[in-house]
C-alpha cells in the first residue's frame, strides 16, 4: 500500500501584480514541500491574476506570464514535486485559459480549459477560446525564454492526463466541475485516480454548499481524490474569491481551508492512501463502463507521488480522518456578511495604499451595517496581528503612519478602528435626536473617529441661490409645496452629503496631523438599488460599497448576529428603528418612512429581485408565479398592482444603476449594471403590452385570498 501526500492551495493573487503573484506562488510551493507534498495545485490563472479582464487580450499579459513561469522553472522549487500552475497561453494564435503541469524544471503538459464560465459575473469567452478537441492533443512550440530554461522545443498541448509511476492525474478547470458532462467522469473511467481543479470562484451568500456538494459528488460514485484550489481575496474588482481549498476522497471532504482569511498564502494538505480509491472502484457496473471507455493520451513521468513505504506520512492522515468524520464546515449567512466584505475591504484598503475609510452615519441600519463590517475588518486585523502575521502588521503600520521598523502592533480592534475609520453624522432640521444619538453611540461602541455637524446653513444657501436666480423659493410638501419642490429639496440634502463626505474624507487625516486621504464607503443595500430608492449622486455615491449586494433582510439578521457576537448592545436600537431617509420635515402626523415611500416592503423587494434576475421573469412571468406564492393572502388584482408598481419604479430608476458605486457582490439578484446585470437603462416604463395582459388575466382569476369565495366555481 502506498501513501500519497497531496495538497491544494489558496492564494490571494492580484490582477497584473506579476511580482507579488510570483512570490506567493513560490511561497505556496515551498510550504507544500515542507509538508512532504509531491503534488501542488494553485488557483485559476494564478500567474497574471484571474480578474485581468480585457488585459488578457494584451500581448504584455501573455509575455509576462511566460516570464514568471520561466523564473519559477529556473529555480529549484519544482524539483521533486509536480506543480499545476495557471496562466493564459496563445496556441496557434488563439488565447486559451490553461494549466501548465511542471516537474523538475520540465513542462509535462499544457492543458487548456474546455468549458468556459460565461454568465453572471464571468465573461471568459470574451478573452479565451474553449479547447474543442476533446481527448486530442497537439505539439505546442515553446517561447525561447522557456526553451532556454527547460531545453524543450515543444510540449503536449490538449486534453491529456499525467501518468506517474504509481498513479494517474487528470486536470479539471473550475467551470468544468459545474457542467453536466464533467471531464472527471470520463477521466475516472479511464483510470485517472487524482483530479485537480483550479478555480476562480467568487463568494455569494449561501453558495459554498453547492460547491462542496459538487466536489463530494465528483468522487462519491466515481471514486478518486479531488484537489480543489481556489483564489482567495479581492483581486481588484467587485468580487471576493472565497478560497476554501479542499481535498475530497471517495465522496468525503478530508481537508478544508478557510473561506475568509487575511492570509496571502494558505496551503491545505492531506495524506491519503491511493488503495482506498482502488477498493472504492471495485463495483461491477463501474467496471463494465470503464472497460468500454475512451482512452486519454497519457503523459508519462518517471516520478512517484508516494514514497512506496507503508506508514510513511507526516501525520496529516489523522487530520484527514477527523475532517471526514466531522464533514465540511459552513458559515451562517450572518457570519458570511461579517467576514466576506470585511476581507474584501481589507484587500482594497491595503492595495489602494490609502489611510482608512470614511462613512456618513445616518443613524439607520444600512450605514450601521457598513460601519459594523469595517469594525469586523478591524477585529480580523487584530486577530491576525496577535498570531504574528507579518504582512498584516506591516500593512497596518503603513496605514496609521508608523515606520516599518516601528513596534506598533494593532492588537486592539477599537484602537485600530479609531486610527483608520472615520464617521460623521450630517444632520439637518429634518433629522431627529434619536438618529443623531444612535450614530454617536455606535461610533463610541466600535471606536471610530466621529464628527457631528448640522448642514442647515449649507442647504439654506442653495435654496437662497435658487430663489435669487429664479425669483421662486421651493417649499416642502408639508409647507404647501408641490411634489417637484418636495423632491428637489430632499435631493439637495442628499447630494450635499456626498460633497461633504468627500471633503471630510480628503481632509480629516490632515486635521489629525496625518498624511494621505480616506476612501468613502457607500451604504445603499441591494433592494434600494433594485427599486431605485436613492438619489443619483447622493451619499450612496462613494468609492466602494460593502453592502451594495446584500438585502435589507439579511442585513437585519447580520446586525442581530453582530450585537451578540461583537458585544455591541446599541445595535438593538437600530433593529427596532423604522427605516427613514429623514429628508422631509417631521410633524405630529407625518414621519417619513422608507417602505411607505417605496410603496413596497423590503421583503417584497427581495422576492421581486429573485424572480427578475434568478428566475428570469418579465412582468407577466413574475405575476403568474406570484399568483401561486401570494394567492392565499392577496387577490390576483392586488398582486397585479404590486408587480406593475415594482416594474414601473424599477424601469424609471434603472438609469441610476449605470452610476452605482462598485459593490461587494454577495447576492444572486444584484442589479449591478456594470458587470453582473446586463440590461437596458431606458425602458418603456409603463410596459403597455405586458401590463395589459396582466390586467386581463388578473380580472378572470379566482380570488383565493377570500375564504368566502366558492373555490369550486373557478372555470
Amino acid at each position: 500500500m502506498g501513501h500519497l501526500i497531496t495538497l491544494a492551495t489558496s492564494l490571494n493573487q492580484w490582477a497584473l501584480d506579476f511580482q507579488g503573484n510570483y512570490e506567493r506562488i513560490i511561497q505556496s510551493i515551498a510550504i507544500a514541500k515542507e509538508h512532504g507534498a509531491t503534488l501542488r495545485v494553485g488557483p485559476e490563472l494564478e500567474i497574471p491574476g484571474y480578474g485581468c479582464y480585457d488585459h488578457f487580450l494584451e500581448g504584455d499579459t501573455i509575455l509576462h506570464s511566460w516570464e514568471v513561469l520561466a523564473k519559477i522553472l529556473a529555480s529549484d522549487h519544482t524539483m521533486g514535486i509536480v506543480c499545476d500552475i495557471g496562466m493564459p497561453v496563445v496556441h496557434k494564435n488563439v488565447i486559451y485559459n490553461c494549466r501548465v503541469i511542471v516537474h523538475d524544471r520540465q513542462i509535462l503538459l499544457i492543458r487548456p480549459k474546455m468549458w468556459l464560465a460565461n454568465d453572471g459575473n464571468y465573461r471568459e469567452m470574451r478573452y479565451f477560446t474553449p479547447w474543442m478537441k476533446h481527448r486530442q492533443w497537439e505539439d505546442h512550440f515553446l517561447p525561447r525564454i522557456i526553451q532556454t530554461v527547460t531545453k524543450q522545443i515543444k510540449v503536449p498541448f490538449g486534453d491529456c492526463v499525467i501518468s506517474t509511476v504509481d498513479t494517474c492525474i487528470g486536470v479539471e478547470l473550475c467551470e468544468e466541475l459545474f457542467t453536466p458532462a464533467s471531464p472527471h467522469i470520463s477521466m475516472g473511467l479511464d483510470g485517472v485516480e487524482i483530479f485537480t481543479n483550479s478555480s476562480g470562484s467568487h463568494h455569494e451568500l449561501r453558495k459554498l454548499y453547492t460547491r462542496v456538494e459538487l466536489i463530494k459528488e465528483a468522487t462519491l460514485k466515481l471514486g478518486g481524490v479531488y484537489l480543489y484550489a481556489n483564489q482567495q481575496g479581492c483581486d481588484g474588482d467587485r468580487l471576493y474569491y472565497d478560497g476554501c481549498a479542499m481535498i475530497a476522497m471517495n465522496g468525503h471532504i478530508i481537508a478544508q481551508g478557510s473561506q475568509f482569511s487575511l492570509n496571502d498564502v494558505e496551503v491545505v494538505t492531506a495524506t491519503i492512501d491511493i488503495e482506498d480509491v482502488r477498493s472504492h472502484r471495485t463495483s461491477r457496473s463501474r467496471g463494465l463502463q470503464a472497460a468500454r471507455s475512451e482512452v486519454f493520451h497519457r503523459i508519462e513521468v518517471p516520478f512517484a507521488l508516494s514514497s512506496g513505504k507503508f506508514g510513511d506520512t507526516d501525520g496529516t492522515m489523522t487530520l484527514g480522518i477527523q475532517a471526514k468524520l466531522s464533514g465540511a464546515r459552513f458559515h451562517t449567512p450572518e457570519e458570511e456578511i461579517a467576514l466576506g466584505p470585511a476581507c474584501w475591504l481589507w484587500d482594497y484598503l491595503r492595495r489602494s495604499r490609502t489611510q482608512g475609510y470614511f462613512v456618513p452615519l445616518s443613524g439607520g441600519i444600512d450605514s450601521c451595517a457598513t460601519a459594523v463590517i469595517v469594525y469586523s475588518m478591524c477585529r480580523l486585523v487584530a486577530e491576525a496581528a496577535r498570531k504574528g502575521d507579518k504582512q498584516v502588521i506591516a500593512d497596518a503600520r503603513r496605514m496609521v503612519g508608523e515606520p516599518e521598523d516601528s513596534v506598533y502592533i494593532p492588537l486592539d480592534p477599537h484602537e485600530f478602528c479609531n486610527k483608520i475609520f472615520h464617521t460623521c453624522y450630517m444632520g439637518t432640521e429634518n433629522s431627529s435626536a434619536e438618529t443623531r444619538k444612535r450614530a454617536k453611540a455606535l461610533s463610541e461602541a466600535i471606536g471610530s473617529y466621529h464628527v457631528d455637524l448640522n448642514m442647515d446653513t449649507l442647504v439654506t444657501s442653495v435654496r437662497d441661490l435658487f430663489a435669487f436666480v429664479t425669483g421662486m423659493r421651493p417649499q416642502f410638501r408639508a409647507h404647501g409645496g408641490s411634489g417637484a419642490e418636495n423632491l428637489a429639496l430632499q435631493n439637495i440634502q442628499a447630494r450635499l452629503r456626498m460633497l461633504l463626505a468627500y471633503l471630510f474624507a480628503q481632509l480629516l487625516p490632515w486635521v489629525r496631523g496625518r498624511q494621505g486621504a480616506l476612501l468613502v464607503l457607500g451604504s445603499a443595500n441591494v433592494d434600494e438599488s433594485l427599486r431605485g430608492y436613492l438619489t443619483k449622486y447622493d451619499c450612496s455615491s462613494a468609492d466602494i460599497n460593502p453592502i451594495g449586494g446584500i438585502s435589507k433582510t439579511d442585513l437585519k439578521k447580520f446586525i442581530a448576529y453582530a450585537r451578540d457576537a461583537f458585544e455591541i448592545p446599541i445595535l438593538n436600537d437600530f433593529l427596532s428603528a423604522i427605516p427613514t431617509a429623514e429628508l422631509e420635515p417631521i410633524s405630529e402626523t407625518y414621519v417619513q418612512a422608507d417602505e411607505a415611500d417605496m410603496g413596497m416592503t423590503y421583503d417584497e423587494l427581495s422576492v421581486f429581485g429573485r424572480f427578475r434576475k434568478v428566475e428570469k421573469c418579465g412582468p407577466y412571468g413574475m405575476f403568474t408565479k406570484l399568483v401561486h406564492e401570494w394567492g392565499s393572502f392577496l387577490s390576483p388584482v392586488q398582486i397585479a398592482e404590486k408587480v406593475k408598481h415594482f416594474f414601473f419604479e424599477y424601469a424609471r430608476n434603472r438609469h441610476k444603476m449605470t452610476t452605482l458605486t462598485p459593490s461587494y457582490h454577495a447576492e444572486s439578484y444584484s442589479p449591478d449594471d456594470n458587470r453582473f446585470d446586463l440590461r437596458p437603462f431606458l425602458y418603456p416604463s409603463r410596459f403597455p403590452w405586458q401590463f395589459k395582459k396582466i390586467d386581463e388575466v388578473a380580472a378572470v382569476l379566482p380570488d383565493r385570498s377570500n375564504p368566502a369565495v366558492d373555490k369550486t366555481k373557478t372555470d
